[in-house]
């Protein structure tokens, strides 16, 4: 069944942190949250959402750490569709450090699907750089509490903080892996104008990321999720975050189809992995799952070229196979 999230967006309500990188009015294109468009905003999207299994969404702040009072009233409102059939659930993102056994007491009181954690990283000298306003300890700390009152998490990272490398991102995977996640959201890092980041590229105290590299660092923390049956629900920004406001954009991998790019990267890796001779002056036939030639050809196909010429091949056709899982792929060289 296809399924949807009704995203309710409260900026930055509930966090007195500003991390560098964050700017959560730039992100969501709103500058305030009305209360009373919120049961509005839920009809539009129930009214178009046809067979769709639907789940209420609060993003775009740090959920459980705004007002109380107002917190329940919109917990209240999201479970009277639940009541009525109409979403089966609540979900919310908020901060690892905004957990705790008394938000908890008040969430058992309402149909809560899946908690979205923004853990970032796990590397204490990173979340030091980025201001982040807490240590890994805490994180593993109230993950902890998550799985021990039966809530399932998903762990949203990010690639190419500052101070990160290859090898504490790939260390933030597998801990997240590690520490029970249901899912995550890989981040790739956008300046955005008006943060602390963006003075920080102006002084040069930060480099952004390539479009090349951002692949290539989203990909190596892909591949940990994917060893571990961690289900990636998004890779990027949404098209909607601002990514292409001149007021708001400053500087970082930016493409519309970076998700597809950083997956497609996974089946070049899968291919190489697979050639296991000299195929030099050779044919390759490389079949994939249903569905997925586009991908693993890549975006102008990239893919292609790059296997022809690493490998030396003459011939390169990707071809589909009914019962190949995802990301699995077969090599036949003649």
């Amino acid at each position: 069944m296809r399924h949807i999230n009704i995203p309710l967006f409260i900026q930055h309500m509930g966090c007195p942190n500003q991390c560098v990188f964050c700017d959560q009015r730039a992100i969501t294109g709103a500058h305030s949250f009305c209360f009373e468009k919120v049961i509005e905003d839920i009809e539009k999207v129930l009214a178009t959402k046809g067979d769709a299994e639907a789940e209420i969404a609060f993003f775009g702040g740090s959920f459980t750490g705004i007002d109380r009072d107002l917190m329940i009233r919109l917990l209240d409102i999201a479970e009277g569709y639940v009541n009525k059939g109409e979403v089966v659930g609540i979900r919310m993102s908020t901060r690892p450090d905004y957990i705790n056994e008394e938000i908890l007491d008040i969430l058992d009181r309402y149909t809560i699907t899946e908690i979205e954690l923004g853990i970032q990283s796990l590397d204490d000298e990173v979340l030091i750089s980025c201001r982040r306003g807490h240590i890994a300890a805490d994180t593993e700390k109230y993950c902890k509490l998550l799985r021990e009152r039966g809530y399932k998490f998903v762990g949203q990272m990010m690639t190419g903080l500052p101070a990160a490398t290859h090898e504490s991102e790939i260390f933030t995977a597998r801990r997240i892996c590690e520490m029970g996640a249901v899912g995550t959201r890989i981040y790739p890092l956008v300046v955005f104008k008006n943060t602390p980041l963006a003075e920080m590229t102006r002084r040069g105290e930060y480099a952004p990321m390539s479009l090349e590299e951002a692949i290539e660092r989203s990909a190596n923390v892909y591949e940990v999720f994917l060893e571990n049956n961690v289900k990636c629900l998004k890779i990027g920004l949404h098209e909607t975050e601002n990514l292409h406001s001149e007021e708001s954009y400053m500087a970082g991998p930016n493409h519309p189809a970076l998700g597809e790019m950083v997956r497609s990267e996974i089946y070049r890796r899968r291919i190489m992995s697979a050639l296991k001779a000299d195929t030099s002056g050779k044919n390759l036939e490389i079949y994939v799952p249903k569905g997925r030639i586009s991908m693993a050809v890549g975006q102008k196909s990239v893919n292609k070229a790059r296997i022809m010429k690493e490998t030396g091949t003459h011939l390169v056709k990707i071809l589909e196979k009914d019962e190949l899982l995802e990301y699995n792929v077969l090599v036949k060289v003649f």
